[in-house]
């Protein structure tokens, strides 16, 4: 097997147009865009993403799944497809950082993956985050024909392929469960080390898997309560992982999913936490307490997820944005 190699996260936000050169702001923002809160068309969706760059926002995030039932849905409901739907907001901005939260690896051709991943590099002029986990909702797994046993190592083939062909360009391998043959990535994306990996996970033998060669670390609002006391625990599991491996925890960025709800929010379905809401001032400032416990970047899955909402975290961020 090939070994991977260790890219820093891209900074490209920090020195956008509509970000100040003096900018204090003690944590990246990025967005969640729409997944299955309700059906949104791409035009929609491209005007959402021109408007979180124009408002100052650092990322754009969308989520790798298929088809969710009976998950606090009445009916069957889906997202439009990861990777295609990232192709398309690397076409339609120019500054802001984007990637899944998270892809599944169970879903794709690891190779294949790779090889999106690097075109979506290119198309966005290094802004893509490669986030990756193995996927945990078995409906969509079964109802599109993916196998669901095994998923940890499953994973950890799929990851050494993935990170290595990124890294370094080319791999031959052969494990349980998947093969690739003196397999390279041409032409390469535009960073040579490829773009930063994130894992999505907080699972003991997952994080051993990954923390060697990930750049962040990335957890979901319901697995600390959506309030940053909770994430304690799983960074302890975290910076265990990377003193088990031989890293030093101070390297890996740490990053987090937060539930925020603007007036007009019915409750996110399937979510039981309480979303920090409030004033600007009020959301700024549990924004902050995210970067007191040393998150450096969190995903916010607005309630509800309208153009509206992402313009009115323009305020939240121009409080952000001065010195304490």
């Amino acid at each position: 097997m090939c070994g991977g190699r260790l890219a820093p996260m891209p900074d490209t936000a920090a020195t956008g147009a509509t970000r100040s050169a003096g900018s204090a702001r003690p944590l990246k923002v990025g967005v969640q865009l729409p997944e299955v809160e309700r059906v949104v068309r791409w035009p929609e969706i491209a005007d959402m993403a021109r408007v979180a760059e124009d408002v100052g926002l650092d990322s754009l995030w969308v989520g790798d799944h298929l088809l969710y039932r009976d998950d606090g849905h009445e009916a069957a409901v889906g997202p439009w497809e990861a990777w295609t739907s990232l192709a398309a907001l690397a076409a339609v901005t120019t500054r802001i950082e984007l990637g899944p939260l998270v892809a599944a690896t169970g879903f794709h051709n690891p190779a294949m993956l790779a090889k999106q991943a690097s075109t979506i590099d290119e198309i966005s002029g290094g802004r893509l985050t490669v986030g990756l986990g193995a996927g945990w909702n078995e409906v969509e797994f079964r109802a599109f024909g993916f196998p669901f046993d095994a998923r940890v190592s499953r994973f950890a083939e799929a990851f050494t392929i993935i990170r290595t062909l990124l890294s370094e360009g080319a791999i031959d391998f052969e494990g349980r469960f998947y093969q690739v043959r003196d397999c390279e990535l041409q032409p390469r994306g535009t960073r040579p080390g490829g773009p930063p990996l994130l894992i999505g996970s907080n699972g003991e033998r997952m994080l051993r898997i990954a923390t060697p060669h990930v750049s962040a670390w990335n957890t979901w609002f319901s697995s600390y309560g959506n309030d940053p006391v909770g994430l304690a625990p799983l960074q302890a599991s975290v910076d265990q992982a990377c003193r088990d491996v031989g890293r030093d925890p101070a390297t890996l960025v740490r990053t987090a999913a937060v539930l925020v709800r603007f007036p007009g929010g019915a409750g996110r379905p399937g979510a039981t936490d309480p979303a920090i809401e409030g004033t600007p001032e009020q959301m700024a400032g549990a924004l902050r307490a995210f970067a007191g416990v040393g998150i450096a970047h969190v995903q916010l899955v607005l309630d509800p997820i309208t153009i509206d909402t992402i313009k009115g975290l323009g305020r939240v961020l121009e409080i952000l944005d001065r010195p304490v």
